[in-house]
């Protein structure tokens, strides 16, 4: 019975160092009093405690030594750590650089700081940001018709185009001194959310030229001369700018571009000089059909050495206008019955100058450097920001929908089915915003989030396409009839378009988030791979001893958080927040670490085989998207004062997330070829099992009554969309008859009731409002107010039709 409380005693010191993280040093002067302890009260025999203390100075010696612990274990694990090491495209790592971590690297450590998150300051916008959202935004989405656009048109109105380029929208992002607006990254956010709530193809209009464009790469990495003479083209709208990278044969592998440009001489204004001769292929290329300035990916080669001895140069970025020769602007293609611009070029021995290269001859080779870091930023804003507005469209509409629309004489939001889909579209909304403000305030900070900027990515659009589908299920009938009162129609056909651009789903799930994250986010794992690669194999090593301690004692730790946080349920630590929320704090610490060993001991126990592992890598990129996802939406809740009203959506989306996370891991460990490390991992992140739920249908149906209720909780939910006012237009009409329904119930309940006691009888051809007037239950003014709400919920629920010539497009 002793010798068992003296082994509880040494697992609970262990337990509490490694919990704690502490020191090398003080672990073994710890331990070393423990077995002081032990051997002077422990009344065991002078050769036990000699054996103990042999084994004790045969592990610490070596590890508290480090040339002895090199020599005895650190030059062994480097060389087979290199052996292991999984093969990296130059693509691959050049990406891995691109960008900063952020708050996704606190994620890694498996002990995020919730003090320091919620301390982080969300941008505002400024005066002049919200005078512009508020003035020119606001006036050009009343200007533009989405089913004029979408189906007459199938381009925006002439006086739509002018008025984008009068207003700098194609400036957003060029600093005034340039003739741009110079705006924030939650400006942009908020822009390009407002107009993609109205009109999806204005909103992509305006996405491109402030993302992933030649704006961005002229401010990165432009000459002086070329961003004097372009920018303010650009923010004036004399240029209209396009991107071109993606090819027949390089889709999501962009790496492979088949594209060329050989260094060559060639004439140029009249003079011999050194240039490059391109031939490309594009497809794809939004705004390419009405771009007068062409940015284009090409591989660079130099066969003649006139540049130098090296003949493969790299991937290269330059700048073209259109009206080039040999330059052929192809076709539109027609992505879905989406109007915006977007088309195939080609072209065909194009000679170009050295100095059309974005930041000139010294730039040659670095193209894909420059893309990725200018990607870590632009997929941050404008997908995640369009994706955000259509979910905050449906939380909207298909609530107010919810209200109006009657069947077996109940609004139809009062079934639990329909609830059920309301919860979702209203839960996710609520994450989806959170994660889109604080992501863009990174970058308002400076930060460029390349693992985070693909979380959000991924996940919102994602989240859009959930909310839509079930906008859909509950709009039925009415929902797959298109027409101009059909409000989710063409979002409904166009969602797959985000799903794909700027690395498909698919991909970025599978291959980008953890792939990307692992080595880019891990407090080591990237250092340790710089050690690895050492051309100097001493420093190397010498690197790798001090990164392995640290490594090691991480791994440890986080697997004394994972199994103590869960047998208590988080009460080890303080919680941060209030009442409502110091619990999932909590759990959220016991989650990150269980996803920070997790990861390690998958990096660890498949080695390179991980990299083909793709359903495995995955799930653990889930993980760190979910951990990503509830932090961002306790912060919300807490940056908004933890309004009370506001609680089910916060509650929605926090317990989703443990619940995705927790089935996620569960799969990680039912797949691990190893069943060892499986049994094992399980026993220290689940030893009392899993436990977490989805949301409860209590949470669902306080939301799914949020939503059909005007209020200051559905206000912040939905803000920042478009919203008209117009009595012809959808919205207006809709709007107008929510507020005529909920304004009559009172009324109706009032038939109801004298119906129940006998007090009204009506007949099949009995009008109730007139029958209820008679017998004196109701005033003219009741009346009025029942027929107004009639005849404006009908106005709603009406499904649009047409003749045959109306269906038929024109050009006006």
């Amino acid at each position: 019975m002793l010798a068992l409380l003296w082994l509880f005693a040494f697992a609970v010191l262990i337990g509490i160092l490694a919990f704690n993280r502490v020191p090398p040093w003080l672990n073994t002067a710890a331990i070393a009093a423990y077995l002081a302890l032990l051997s002077i009260a422990g009344n065991y025999s002078w050769r036990w405690n000699a054996l103990v203390w042999v084994i004790f100075l045969a592990i610490a010696i070596p590890l508290n030594v480090p040339r002895l612990r090199r020599w005895v274990l650190t030059e062994r694990l480097f060389t087979r750590f290199q052996s292991t090491l999984p093969s990296l495209s130059d693509t691959e790592a050049t990406a891995l650089e691109a960008g900063t971590t952020w708050w996704d690297a606190d994620l890694f450590t498996g002990r995020p700081n919730w003090e320091k998150l919620l301390a982080y300051q969300v941008s505002t916008l400024s005066e002049e940001e919200q005078a512009f959202l508020n003035g020119p935004v606001e006036e050009l989405c009343r200007m533009v018709d989405d089913w004029d656009v979408t189906h007459n048109r199938l381009d925006l109105p002439p006086h739509a185009w002018q008025f984008l380029r009068r207003q700098g929208l194609f400036g957003l992002i060029i600093p005034k001194k340039y003739g741009g607006k110079g705006f924030s990254a939650l400006a942009h956010s908020e822009i390009t959310m407002k107009l993609a709530s109205h009109c999806t193809d204005l909103g992509s209009t305006v996405m491109v030229p402030n993302s992933l464009g030649p704006a961005e790469l002229l401010l990165r990495y432009g000459t002086e001369q070329q961003r004097d003479y372009y920018l303010p083209r650009l923010a004036r709208g004399e240029d209209i700018p396009c991107f071109a990278l993606t090819g027949p044969e390089a889709g999501s592998d962009a790496g492979s571009i088949a594209d060329t440009g050989i260094v060559c001489t060639g004439n140029w204004n009249g003079q011999e000089t050194i240039g490059l001769r391109l031939n490309w292929e594009k497809r794809y290329i939004t705004l390419g059909p009405v771009a007068t300035l062409l940015g284009l990916a090409f591989k660079a080669y130099d066969p003649d050495g006139l540049l130098g001895k090296q003949e493969e140069l790299g991937i290269t970025l330059a700048l073209i206008p259109t009206d080039t020769p040999g330059v052929e602007i192809g076709r539109r293609h027609f992505p879905l019955n989406a109007a915006f611009m977007n088309g195939p070029n080609r072209g065909r021995d194009v000679f170009i100058p050295l100095d059309w290269i974005i930041g000139g001859q010294e730039r040659i080779g670095q193209g894909w450097t420059m893309l990725m870091n200018c990607l870590a930023v632009g997929r941050s804003i404008s997908l995640p920001s369009g994706g955000t507005a259509l979910a905050k469209k449906a939380a909207l509409t298909i609530g107010a929908y919810c209200r109006i629309r009657r069947q077996f004489q109940l609004p139809i939001g009062e079934f639990e089915g329909v609830q059920e889909a309301l919860a979702r579209i209203g839960g996710n909304t609520y994450v989806m915003d959170a994660a889109r403000t604080l992501t863009v305030s990174a970058i308002d900070q400076g930060e460029e989030p390349a693992v985070l900027s693909a979380v959000v990515k991924y996940h919102l659009t994602e989240r859009m396409r959930s909310c839509i589908n079930d906008a859909m299920d509950i709009l039925g009938g009415k929902g797959i009839c298109l027409g101009p009162n059909n409000t989710i129609g063409r979002a409904y056909q166009t969602t797959p378009i985000s799903i794909t651009v700027e690395g498909s789903n698919i991909l970025t799930r599978n291959m980008m988030i953890f792939g990307q994250g692992a080595l880019r986010a891990h407090p080591y794992l990237l250092a340790e791979l710089h050690a690895a690669h050492n051309p100097d194999t001493k420093a190397g090593i010498a690197a790798f001893d001090r990164l392995l301690v640290k490594h090691a004692g991480l791994v440890v730790s986080n697997a004394a958080r994972a199994f103590l946080l869960s047998i208590s349920r988080g009460w080890l630590i303080p919680g941060v927040g209030n009442a409502p929320t110091r619990h999932y704090y909590r759990q959220l610490s016991r989650m990150a670490a269980a996803f920070a060993l997790t990861a390690d001991v998958c990096l660890l126990s498949l080695g390179s085989s991980l990299k083909r592992r793709e359903r495995i890598s995955a799930r653990l990129g889930d993980v760190l998207s979910y951990l990503y996802l509830a932090s961002a939406t306790l912060k919300r809740y807490e940056d908004q004062g933890r309004q009370a009203v506001d609680l089910p959506l916060m509650q929605w989306g926090v317990e989703d997330a443990f619940y995705i996370m927790q089935s996620r891991l569960d799969e990680i460990l039912q797949n691990l070829p190893s069943r060892a490390v499986a049994m094992l991992l399980r026993l220290l992140i689940f030893p009392s099992g899993r436990w977490h739920r989805p949301p409860a249908d209590v949470i669902g149906k306080r939301i799914a009554r949020l939503l059909m209720e005007p209020g200051d909780a559905l206000e912040r939910l939905v803000a920042g969309i478009y919203r008209s006012h117009d009595p012809d237009s959808a919205h207006g009409r809709l709007e107008d008859a929510w507020l005529k329904v909920i304004a009559a119930e009172p009324v109706e309940h009032k038939i109801q009731e004298a119906r129940r006691c006998g007090k009204l009888t009506l007949h099949w051809n009995t009008d109730p409002v007139e029958a209820a007037c008679k017998a004196g239950l109701l005033d003219l003014k009741e009346a009025e107010l029942l027929s107004k709400a009639e005849q404006a919920r009908r106005a709603v629920i009406k499904v649009d039709d047409f003749d045959s010539q109306e269906l038929s497009r024109t050009a006006g």
